[in-house]
């Protein structure tokens, strides 16, 4: 199996957003932009402890995200990095950023749906 990233369904996409994912097997697999400035941490508000509770898997292709754990840790994943983040993080982005990335689907589409739900700005 394999797609071109526009063949990807959009799940979200506006603003400079855009998450695109398809679902094969059990795995998510996703390809992301997010605009500078933008910061998740609010969209997950009402989630336990108010943080995504999806493990994720990826490489960041450009920009750099900025990711936050349960325990307050912080670091910052640059382009050409891999990355894995327990369930328990928040992330922001300081520039527009491009990633792809695995999740185990159910959860990653409970947390699209709950992002989906929160109001706008």
């Amino acid at each position: 199996m394999h797609n071109t990233k526009e063949q990807l369904p959009v799940l979200m996409e506006g603003d400079g957003v855009s998450v695109r994912m398809v679902g094969w097997g059990d795995t998510a697999v996703s390809f992301m932009q997010m605009p500078a400035g933008m910061d998740l941490t609010p969209a997950l508000k009402g989630q336990p402890d108010d943080l995504c509770q999806c493990p994720h898997w990826g490489y960041v292709l450009e920009g750099a995200v900025h990711v936050r754990y349960t325990d307050g840790a912080e670091e910052k994943v640059e382009a050409g990095n891999v990355y894995y983040w327990p369930p328990g993080h928040t992330v922001w982005f300081d520039q527009d950023t491009k990633f792809v990335e695995f999740s185990p689907e159910g959860e990653f589409r409970e947390v699209i749906n709950h992002v989906q739900q929160q109001p706008s700005g």
